[in-house]
């Protein structure tokens, strides 16, 4: 197959999810296009608003949640269980104090893979929804996380989690390190990013 072509205003939407772009192109292209905020969006948020663009030449943020955090981090006031969730920054001291705070409710803890990904968007919703939360309430949110998530996690924009967890199930005597492999040849493809498409290449 082919390699991608590169990020255009001319492409095609099928064009775009059969290439792979990492955050700093996509924020430059969607900064390009005029893509409110596009340096405050998420990856898989860019790509949302560039899918919608490239749809109907209308750049338009779908993001609900509050890009423009005035003020003092919440880790610089000093982090507790009753601190209101306000300018939440996700750095080690954050993810380390959610971590020892849960292991003290839930002796034993450990986070399980895929569950910090989880919480985050849990987080993202409730402020979303105006609904005020604490610090305790993220702590709580962990374990709950952690007690009912069940086998690989799968998001709609977390094209190499999903190929990940696809190549490990139909290919259960392979190592991880196979699996990266095989995504970083789909990676370079003009193809779907998915166990699925890389499985039909290699049988041509």
């Amino acid at each position: 197959m082919a390699k991608k072509t590169e990020l255009a205003e001319t492409m095609t939407q099928s064009e775009f999810d059969n290439g792979y772009w990492y955050a700093i192109e996509l924020r430059e292209f969607a900064t390009k296009v005029g893509i409110p905020s596009a340096n405050k969006l998420r990856k898989d948020e860019l790509e949302k608003a560039l899918k919608h663009f490239l749809r109907t030449g209308e750049s338009k943020n779908f993001v609900k949640r509050g890009l423009l955090k005035p003020g003092t981090r919440d880790v610089d006031k000093g982090l507790r269980l009753d601190l209101r969730v306000v300018h939440y920054t996700s750095n080690r001291k954050t993810k380390d104090f959610i971590v020892r705070e849960a292991a003290k409710l839930q002796p034993g803890f450990k986070r399980v893979s895929g569950t910090r990904y989880l919480l985050n968007r849990w987080r993202e919703a409730q402020i979303s929804r105006g609904r005020p939360i604490t610090y305790g309430d993220l702590v709580r949110q962990a374990i709950r996380l952690n007690k009912t998530k069940r086998g690989p996690l799968r998001v709609e924009h977390g094209r190499y989690i999903n190929f990940i967890a696809d190549f490990m199930a139909a290919n259960r005597k392979s190592s991880h390190e196979q699996a990266v492999r095989a995504w970083k040849e789909i990676k370079g493809m003009d193809a779907p990013k998915t166990y699925a498409a890389w499985s039909t290449a290699r049988r041509r």
